[in-house]
């Protein structure tokens, strides 16, 4: 029911809004991103970000991250090539034009998976983006998520708690997101995630048909 919906609607639209999916690590994201890719592959693209960290296992250069060294990131930034970037715990992390421009070439809703910081940046660009915050339903339960990885020392797993903290504050702001999902039950996040998304194509497609006159 719902790819019939995202492919009906989506087809109406011309040159539809990015999508940003933000929230602090551990929140879920990846998991409902790659939920959402997964079920809807011919109407969403993943915008793949670039960053400076080693990959953790499992992770695929290209697919995950474009795995690059700071030099290399940060000529590309430079050069303008970036719509956002941000450094946390001594790694850069950022969006650049032609992983937009990639997935938008293809025909497909883009989304970007950022950070608070990132999300201030693109709040500076034209390019207008949907916004969505992934939060956890408590710091206990994120910091639990957190070690269950077992893929941080206790010094970054602090750092990633603290930025957590102002990250949650953050996405209470007004005006910051559309939308605040809690992901305290993945299968109730995820469906609250593809109905947030539909409604707001529907309301895209509305207006897109109003200005067309």
């Amino acid at each position: 029911m719902y790819m019939r919906y995202f492919s009906r609607l989506f087809s109406a639209m011309a040159g539809p809004k990015p999508v940003v999916l933000s929230g602090p690590s551990g929140a879920g994201k990846s998991t409902l991103l790659k939920k959402l890719m997964k079920e809807y592959d011919s109407v969403f693209g993943f915008s793949v970000s670039h960053t400076t960290r080693n990959p953790r296992p499992g992770e695929e250069t290209g697919k995950d991250y474009h795995f690059v060294t700071r030099e290399l990131m940060q000529a590309g930034i430079d050069n303008g090539e970036f719509v956002e970037y941000a450094e946390f715990s001594g790694n850069m992390y950022g969006t650049s034009k032609a992983a937009v421009q990639d997935v938008q070439a293809k025909n497909l809703i883009c989304i970007l998976d950022i950070d608070m910081q990132g999300v201030r940046n693109i709040k500076q660009t034209d390019l207008s983006p949907i916004y969505i915050s992934i939060q956890p339903p408590s710091m206990a339960i994120l910091e639990k998520r957190l070690r269950d990885r077992k893929t941080e020392s206790e010094e970054s797993l602090q750092k990633r708690l603290r930025a957590a903290k102002v990250d949650m504050e953050f996405s209470k702001e007004p005006g910051v997101f559309d939308v605040v999902i809690v992901n305290d039950n993945l299968d109730d996040a995820y469906d609250q995630l593809k109905n947030t998304l539909l409604e707001v194509i529907k309301k895209v497609k509305k207006t897109t048909e109003k200005t067309s006159f």
